[in-house]
């Protein structure tokens, strides 16, 4: 059963489709890259932003010590197993094994998520088996936000 936050996830995420890549970008329609897409996400439902990343490099993951954006979303969200994501859950990525996660995207039904990348725009793409085999993490959205 899907909760009314992961509702609101989902159709805010929606919205977004055909926003332009823009690296560092988190504005509706203007440009986002993956993590300005989770970001405007959240603030559309939040009101607020969930923390301010900082700048960072395309190749940021390659240089990176710890994985920073796993951490965040632990700061955050509930982490969960694959096994069990729902539409509206926030999937992270990683392209080698011994990297960090370096690409987000949100499950809009069992077999498509949402995401951005650089070259194209906010798509929905089908989580089909190689996109399955990246993910590094599946964390589900606040139900509300704490303090």
């Amino acid at each position: 059963m899907t909760s009314p936050i992961n509702k609101r996830i989902v159709a805010e995420a929606t919205d977004w489709l055909g926003t332009p890549f823009r690296h560092q970008g988190s504005r509706k329609g203007v440009g986002c890259d993956c993590l300005g897409l989770v970001r405007g996400v959240w603030r559309a439902v939040y009101g607020c932003e969930p923390e301010l990343p900082g700048a960072y490099a395309m190749d940021w993951n390659e240089t990176a010590a710890g994985d920073p954006l796993i951490e965040a979303a632990r700061r955050h969200c509930a982490e969960k197993p694959a096994t069990d994501m729902r539409p509206g859950d926030l999937l992270l990525f990683r392209w080698k094994p011994r990297y960090a996660a370096k690409h987000a995207g949100i499950l809009v039904s069992a077999d498509r998520f949402i995401h951005a990348y650089d070259g194209n725009s906010v798509v929905v793409s089908p989580l089909v088996r190689q996109w399955r085999a990246r993910i590094a993490g599946v964390f589900e959205f606040p139900e509300t936000l704490q303090g």
